[in-house]
């Protein structure tokens, strides 16, 4: 998701928060960051999970956007960890991943499709913001390979959007062909080619327990982050804020979700 901070931005890349983030969250002016924020909950929790020896395999890395877009320092450290494990490697559908300058190597894989790698291969399998576009036919033969490519006891770390919470329903209110419309109108900065379409059939409970059977461990908790998703409008932000408040944790809009393989 696109930090509503970019807008602020000066050509020197150094983040700065935009007016809506400080004045609601006023604590972002020390670190750059909010008590709320989704990337330092996740981030640091797959740092927990990593060593110095980890092979580390990013599904659906891209173009690497953390890397080259102005962050807070703490999200570019948390999330630099090919500097401090022994190697990342990556896959995705956009060819763009070639460019991804963070990967020891890069793979274009077309979606649904098994994956050249061998069994037990990886400690860790990253999907941050991966998993809504999968389609259904795909989710299972996803999952399988998924954890065919991890190695007993490592864990599978993914962050997507929950099919029942407010950005779910909002997401799957508008068809596909109009999601890039729709966020160029919320989110001006964000690009064209960075928009996909949604799916939805690995993004609840229910989908995950299937996925990822026992004597796997399936980890799953929801969050809400600052509602970025609205643009820059305080007054849309207010209302996501108490919503939130009033949401249950299990319609979180956030689903994050750590899986153990056996």
């Amino acid at each position: 998701m696109i930090s509503e901070g970019k807008q602020m931005t000066e050509p020197d890349d150094t983040f700065r928060p935009g007016a809506t983030l400080s004045r609601l969250y006023p604590e972002v002016r020390a670190g750059g960051y909010t008590r709320h924020d989704g990337f330092i909950e996740f981030y640091t929790r797959v740092n927990a999970l990593l060593e110095a020896d980890s092979r580390v395999l990013d599904f659906g890395a891209g173009r690497g956007l953390w890397a080259t877009e102005p962050l807070p320092a703490l999200h570019k450290r948390l999330r630099a960890f090919h500097e401090r494990v022994d190697q990342v490697c990556g896959v995705d559908v956009d060819p763009v991943v070639l460019e991804n300058p963070t990967l020891a190597s890069a793979q274009v894989i077309s979606p649904g499709d098994d994956l050249s790698f061998e069994d037990a291969s990886f400690d860790v399998v990253l999907a941050d913001h991966v998993l809504e576009h999968v389609a259904r036919e795909d989710a299972e033969r996803v999952a399988g390979e998924l954890l065919r490519v991890l190695k007993p006891g490592g864990w599978l770390a993914a962050r997507t959007p929950n099919k029942w919470g407010v950005i779910g329903l909002g997401a799957r209110a508008v068809p596909n062909d109009l999601h890039t419309r729709v966020l160029k109108r919320l989110q001006p900065e964000r690009k064209a080619e960075d928009v996909f379409p949604v799916r939805y059939s690995m993004n609840t409970r229910k989908h995950l327990a299937r996925l990822f059977p026992e004597p796997n461990e399936l980890v799953v908790y929801g969050h809400a982050s600052e509602p970025t998703y609205f643009g820059h409008a305080a007054p849309a932000w207010r209302v996501a804020q108490l919503v939130d408040r009033l949401t249950p944790p299990r319609l979180a809009p956030t689903l994050m979700i750590f899986v153990k393989k056996a």
